[in-house]
């Protein structure tokens, strides 16, 4: 008998957000334990919220509750975030187009790389409070992630060019097709069609749409 075809799952994600740095690494533990084909999809978060019209500034109280958060849902998907001493610059004022558009270049390159270049960016910004825009950080994340000195090269180079630009166009068009309105934007291919999840406290319903079985944000490890 032969094994069952693998369901498709994208993941359009921005590392601006930490809620997606959340579901991109419960997302990689779980690719191989799920029969599920993990796609990365890297896109430039303001434009989805620009083109789904979401881009009214979150209130006071929402913005004390959501520092508050991150830290238990750090502590519950065992991701090691750490406030950055200035969120909001980081994520309005320099923020990730530069940095979007060298994960896909690499992306393009070597999409082998792309899990670990991605993971490596959320450590700076969202674990070290370090820069993720500048060429010296970008090189840096990228031999962290195990590009060679050539394909660093490169990426700097074509994360300028027409063709990575479209290619980060076409993923974030892609996403506001689907719906999407901010990261995570969750796409899981069934036999009915495609459903989109957002955010990352959707696993137990993506488990379900798989026909999967939710074990929490570490599987394999005894829940309390």
């Amino acid at each position: 008998m032969s094994a069952p075809m693998k369901k498709t799952v994208e993941l359009f994600y921005d590392v601006v957000s930490p809620y997606t740095w959340f579901a991109f690494e419960v997302l990689c533990r779980y690719q191989n334990r799920w029969n599920m084909n993990l796609r990365l999809k890297p896109v430039f978060l303001g434009g989805i919220m620009k083109g789904a019209d979401n881009t009214r500034p979150p209130s006071a109280n929402r913005k004390q509750y959501t520092r508050k958060e991150l830290k238990l849902l750090a502590k519950y998907f065992q991701v090691p975030l750490v406030l950055p001493t200035n969120a909001s610059e980081m994520m309005f004022v320099k923020g990730t187009l530069k940095t979007q558009r060298f994960i896909t270049a690499v992306d393009m390159m070597d999409s082998t790389k792309t899990e670990e270049l991605s993971r490596q960016m959320w450590h700076r910004n969202w674990s070290r409070d370090e820069d993720i825009t500048e060429a010296a950080s970008l090189k840096e994340a990228g031999k962290h992630a195990g590009l060679s000195d050539t394909q660093i090269s490169h990426g700097l180079e074509d994360m300028h060019s027409s063709k990575v630009k479209d290619r980060l166009k076409q993923f974030t068009d892609e996403a506001l097709n689907h719906g999407a309105f901010g990261s995570p934007t969750i796409i899981a291919h069934t036999t009915d069609g495609p459903v989109m999840l957002f955010g990352s406290d959707r696993f137990p319903i993506l488990a379900q749409v798989l026909g999967e079985k939710w074990e929490g944000p570490i599987p394999g490890e005894r829940q309390l």
